[in-house]
């Protein structure tokens, strides 16, 4: 193993402009620009305007919800379904501690929402389009592959901030472009976050290619089974770099993102076979 300067030292400070965290900007950044997307193709498909900002509400509440769930009930059950007061930790930005206290209330701790799933995000983004098709009369399969279209850029500013956090960091290795983590340790590993971010990037453009090719098969669900196959196909196989998160997975010979991709790349491949019949 070459020399330590040979990789890239990576011990950014968790905070950026206004003292907030990169992870909330990135986040922030990535709603963004899914937004005017989305916002763009309503425009250009004609929909009413005024039922363009209950989509948002309905996604951003359905991404942060299914995301929280996702990492609590896949990743750490054990924990969170312990007792009633983790159970409130589930869904409340704070920690049980008798030595913290927030806003006068001793016993509590602020930590933010540190623990999210993209799993259980993708599943709470679909039912929450679900409700907003039923409460909106348009059609779900127009709205699954509007959100598609512009999914990918949103995951990549995730994965971007995963990258400021030092998470979900990769497995050890000597590749020269392996960063050294030094909030974890100094051991050189695989960016994954890294390589994630760039892979959605690139799936944007591929989607946003077929787009602009083909504008007639929005509504024919083939842009949500080209984002849903491409997204969770890359994961499964990016998942043999990553650390195992959870201790439980040490022994698995999937981890859990895999076995968790699976459903999601079939039924990817469902509706883009779908869309085939539909345009037919």
């Amino acid at each position: 193993m070459t020399d330590l300067i040979s990789y890239i030292v990576w011990n950014p400070g968790l905070k950026g402009p206004f003292g907030l965290r990169w992870y909330g900007i990135c986040w922030l950044v990535g709603l963004a620009i899914a937004t005017y997307i989305v916002y763009y193709l309503f425009k250009k498909d004609k929909i009413n305007k005024e039922l363009f900002d209950p989509l948002f509400l309905y996604c951003f509440l359905g991404i942060l919800i299914g995301s929280r769930l996702g990492h609590c009930l896949f990743y750490q059950p054990d924990y969170f379904l312990s007792s009633w007061q983790h159970v409130i930790e589930m869904f409340l930005p704070i920690h049980f501690d008798a030595n913290e206290s927030f806003l006068g209330i001793k016993g509590i701790e602020f930590i933010g929402y540190q623990g999210l799933a993209s799993h259980g995000g993708t599943i709470g983004l679909i039912i929450a389009l679900l409700l907003y098709c039923r409460w909106s009369k348009i059609s779900i399969w127009k709205i699954l592959d509007f959100i598609a279209i512009a999914t990918p850029t949103t995951a990549c500013m995730i994965r971007l901030g995963n990258l400021m956090n030092s998470e979900i960091i990769g497995k050890v290795t000597d590749v020269p472009w392996a960063f050294i983590f030094e909030r974890v340790d100094l051991q050189p590993r695989h960016p994954g976050q890294l390589y994630e971010a760039i892979a959605y990037g690139i799936f944007f453009f591929v989607g946003w290619y077929f787009y602009k090719k083909n504008p007639q098969r929005v509504g024919t669900g083939f842009f949500f089974g080209l984002c849903i196959t491409l997204i969770f196909t890359f994961r499964f196989f990016i998942e043999y770099t990553k650390d195992i998160q959870e201790p439980f997975e040490a022994n698995m010979p999937l981890d859990m993102g895999q076995l968790l991709s699976i459903p999601f790349i079939i039924l990817g491949v469902v509706c883009m076979v779908r869309s085939k019949r539909v345009e037919s």
